[in-house]
């Protein structure tokens, strides 16, 4: 059910908050403006005493660096019927520091308000999206999956993942930010499902009998025995059917490094499963996926370095106000040139 958009400070120090709730916000409560910092409310109410609130301006969104742009649609939602002109760079785009990433037109009543809300959605997409573009590029054309949901709030996990696969990641583990990002969730089976049952090769037979015949047979070998055995002891026992191994040998034993995968890439292949895979994930960064693919891994698994991916903060500024060009020092008044910029 939609709620009515806060307009007043009274209401918003007034907010009922429901005892026992969960502390992501609602979809409803995002729209509604109760993220939104508080001094947003108190100028929103300030210039409607004066009557300004209506005053056209233009604003300007940038980051300081360099990036991977993520996170518009979220905007567009936030801002949808407002009688606003919207420019934009197009999801997916690089873009240089200080760049022009979306430019607002319109009544500063419309979006003032938001200003927490949207450059929140834009920085934190951005960032994600960021990461997630650096792993790729150190794939060099290999499959990187992100894993990241598990390293951050369930509510930001579905836009942690979608901002993932707009950067190029070719799935997703989470359901929703896979389902949200029109591709379906994928993912291998966890260390477990291999200790409940106790033994790889015996797991193995299960997921190969009892899943789907078109989702990839693609096991963990690092939970019982040396990593290369039990890869060998998979093939062997599901007979040209395993599509790959998955190796997420723990930093207690000194992680997957290139000399395993390259030691369990020439054993399977002596032994003709040239056509098994070798899927890497556990603590990835690029510079450890440039490494790996070049010693033979054939796909990725990535999650902190995404979820956790460098900042990408975002800035709003006011432009322009009721034709005039305008600044607040530091800023070069007026419209920025930025004829990559498409209306949205």
């Amino acid at each position: 059910m939609a709620q009515k958009r806060l307009e007043t400070l009274a209401e918003a120090r007034g907010l009922d908050v429901a005892p026992g709730r969960l502390l992501s916000a609602t979809h409803e409560e995002i729209l509604a403006g109760h993220t939104t910092d508080i001094y947003f409310v108190k100028t929103l109410e300030l210039l409607r005493a004066s009557g300004r609130a209506a005053t056209s301006v233009v604003a300007e969104i940038f980051c300081r660096r360099e990036g991977l742009f993520a996170g518009l649609p979220e905007v567009l939602r936030l801002l949808e019927g407002a009688p606003l002109k919207i420019e934009a760079l197009p999801e997916g785009s690089r873009f240089e520091g200080k760049e022009v990433l979306v430019r607002i037109e319109g009544p500063y009543e419309a979006f003032g308000m938001y200003e927490t809300v949207l450059l929140g959605m834009l920085a934190s997409s951005t960032a994600w999206a960021t990461a997630a573009s650096l792993c790729v590029e150190a794939a060099g054309g290999k499959p990187v999956l992100c894993f990241g949901a598990r390293h951050v709030h369930p509510a930001i996990a579905p836009a942690m993942e979608r901002a993932a696969l707009v950067a190029g990641c070719s799935g997703a583990s989470c359901i929703l930010g896979a389902r949200l990002a029109g591709h379906q969730p994928q993912g291998t089976i966890p260390h477990a499902a291999i200790l409940i049952v106790g033994d790889t090769v015996e797991l193995a037979h299960l997921y190969d009998d009892y899943l789907p015949q078109g989702e990839a047979r693609t096991i963990l070998v690092d939970t019982f025995k040396d990593e290369a055995e039990e890869a060998l002891r998979v093939a062997r026992a599901l007979q040209g059917r395993l599509a790959g191994i998955r190796l997420d040998t723990p930093g207690e034993r000194g992680g997957v490094t290139a000399d395993l995968v390259r030691e369990i890439r020439a054993r399977l292949d002596l032994e003709g499963f040239a056509e098994v895979g070798i899927f890497v994930s556990g603590g990835l960064t690029p510079e450890r996926i440039a490494l790996l693919a070049e010693a033979g891994a054939d796909g990725f698994g990535v999650g902190s370095y995404i979820a956790h991916g460098s900042s990408r903060d975002m800035t709003m500024d006011l432009k322009m106000i009721d034709g005039r060009p305008v600044a607040k020092r530091g800023r070069i008044p007026g419209k920025t040139g930025s004829p990559r910029l498409g209306a949205f």
